[in-house]
Parts: C-alpha cells; structure tokens; sequence
C-alpha cells in the first residue's frame, strides 16, 4: 500500500510537522489521526494549504496528494480575519487557516496597495507591534487562535544589506 507524506501546522503552532498516511485513506481518517496524536478538540477543521474553505473529508488523499505529498491545516476557526497595514492604510479580509503569508502578502501587496510584483519582493508581512517575520510558508492560522481568529501585519521594508562578508583592502 503507497504511503503519502503530509506536512502540517496546527492551530497556534508554527512548526511543521509530519505524518505519513496511506494513500487510499480519506481525509476524515487523517484529520482523526491527528486529533488523536495532538490531543486535540473533535471540533477542529482540516484544510489543505492556501484553501479558503475545508476538505471533504470523504476525498480520498491520492487524489488530492502533489507530487511532494498534502500539506495541510488543523484548526478551530473556519476563517482568520486578517488586517495589513502599509502607509497608514488598513486593508483587511477573512482567510482559511491554511492561507500561506505569501499568499496574503501577494493579495495585499499587489491587489490592495498596487504594488508590482518587484515592489512586493521588497517588502515582508511583520505581526503588528513586534518585529516577528513569519516565514512565507507558514499558515495564518498557525499565528491565530480560537477564538479571535485574527491577525494583524505590517507590511515593510524587507532590510537587506548589500556588501562584501570580506575583509576592507
């Protein structure tokens, strides 16, 4: 029997774990794995990365799996509210849990604050208040919690310094 690897984040929790399931299995037997192996809530949601809306879980995993897998979201909330601040502008609007912060930062960026793709390079999606730069992997509900539900960027400056690591001549 074919094992698929599914890569996940779980509500509140950034790291990115792992779990390999057979391929013939639905998407209901790996959401209760996991609730199983995280001690989690019945209540929680299974979503695959950058839906907006959850996975049947009747869909059997091979036919939704990609070439590196399913990467996938377990989370309590059906929706992240998302708020983006840039120059004073607050743009806002409700994600699925496994919308990835390149994906929001691509939606604010270029389709709210008109930004080229080159501007939008330039610039990263910072938590509000802090100077936490989630990598562009990561799932907003991996930064949310139930009940809020909600998170709050700045979009900035991507710092980098140009130059030479050797030693001045």
């Amino acid at each position: 029997m074919e094992s698929v690897d599914i890569f996940y984040q779980i509500e509140g929790r950034r790291e990115i774990q792992h779990l390999e399931a057979p391929a013939e299995h639905n998407f209901g037997a790996v959401k209760a794995l996991l609730i199983e192996k995280h001690g989690l809530p019945a209540e929680m949601i299974l979503f695959l990365e950058d839906a907006d809306e959850p996975i049947d879980e009747l869909i059997v995993i091979r036919e939704r799996m990609g070439s590196h897998g399913v990467k996938a979201h377990l989370h309590r909330c059906r929706h992240v509210k998302v708020s983006v601040i840039f120059n004073g502008q607050t743009v806002e609007h409700s994600f699925g849990p496994s919308a990835t912060v390149a994906r929001i930062k691509r939606w604010a960026a270029e389709s709210k604050f008109g930004m080229t793709p080159e501007e939008a390079g330039e610039h990263v999606l910072q938590i509000a208040g802090t100077h936490d730069r989630p990598a562009p992997s990561t799932h907003v509900g991996a930064l949310a919690a139930c009940p809020h539900c909600q998170v709050v960027f700045d979009l900035v400056p991507d710092q980098r310094v140009n130059g030479s690591c050797g030693e001045a001549k």
